[in-house]
This record gives C-alpha cells, structure tokens and sequence, in this order.
C-alpha cells in the first residue's frame, strides 16, 4: 500500500529572490533525504486531520518564528519516494519584509531542522525542487493564474 504524506512550502519572494532553507539531519526525517548542499523552500508536512492553510502557518511558525501572510496556491508537486506518494503544495507568502531578520534560536523547531536560512537567487543556487530554479516565480505570483501542476508519478 502507498502512504499519501501531503507537504505545504512557503514562496517567499523578496527582490527576486527567493527564501530558502538548508536542513539538517534530525529524526524527524531520513538523513538519506537530506541534501546538505541543496536548499528547499520553508514548510514541512501535515498532521493527521490538519487543514491545509493552518498547517503552513504551524510550520513557517515553528521553523522561523515568523506568522505568515498566505496568499495564492502557486505550484504542485506530486512525486513517489520510496512506499510514499509526496503530494507538495507551494503557497506565496505576502508578508516578505518579516522574514528579513529570521533568528533560528527563538523558534521552537528551527535550531533543530534548519541550518540556515537565507534570500537567495533560485536560477543559480541547487534548490529542490528542480522546477523552481527555471521557473519565473515572480511572474507566477503576479499572474494570478491556476497553480502549475508537476507530476513525476
């Protein structure tokens, strides 16, 4: 039987750049998925029963100590590890400027999971998933279209 582990990542978007995490490995998760040189976008998965919207806030909040401005569904992901179904869902986050001074020791999670965390240019640095270091974020957000689907099933 495949296991369904939904995710919800954040799109933080300041001057084109785009904020990032690199993770560490903690029990929580397989030091085998944990690519130390690559960076991911903030979020993390959902509880059991957890709505969707509440679920990024907990994480951004956990991980960075900042409350997020949630706007628009921008990207799915949807792509098979191991026995699991990753369904990844990318919301833009408004409130860009709050995540300028992010202090990992005054989160709950964020000194345990997170090595840094920083702006960075997507087309140039090895960020997971692939598809947004070839993706024009900044237009996406400002298209206000339906969400891009990827699917690697």
């Amino acid at each position: 039987m495949i296991i369904r582990r939904v995710t919800v990542r954040a799109i933080i978007v300041l001057d084109g750049k785009l904020l990032c995490v690199q993770q560490k490995p903690y029990s929580a998760i397989s030091a085998s998925m944990v690519q130390t040189n690559s960076w991911a976008t903030p979020g993390g998965g959902l509880d059991g029963g957890e709505a969707i919207l509440a679920g990024l806030e907990r994480e951004i909040i956990e991980e960075l100590g900042i409350k997020p401005s949630i706007g628009n569904l921008l990207y799915i992901q949807q792509f098979a590890h191991k026995q699991e179904e990753q369904l990844e869902l990318f919301f833009n986050v408004t409130n860009s400027q709050a995540f300028l001074n992010i202090d990992l020791s005054k989160t709950t999670h964020g000194d345990t999971e997170i090595n840094k965390a920083e702006f960075i240019e997507p087309a140039t640095s090895p960020i997971l998933p692939k598809f947004l270091t070839t993706e024009n974020i900044v237009e996406k957000i400002n298209s206000n279209t339906p969400p891009t689907i990827f699917s690697y099933l």
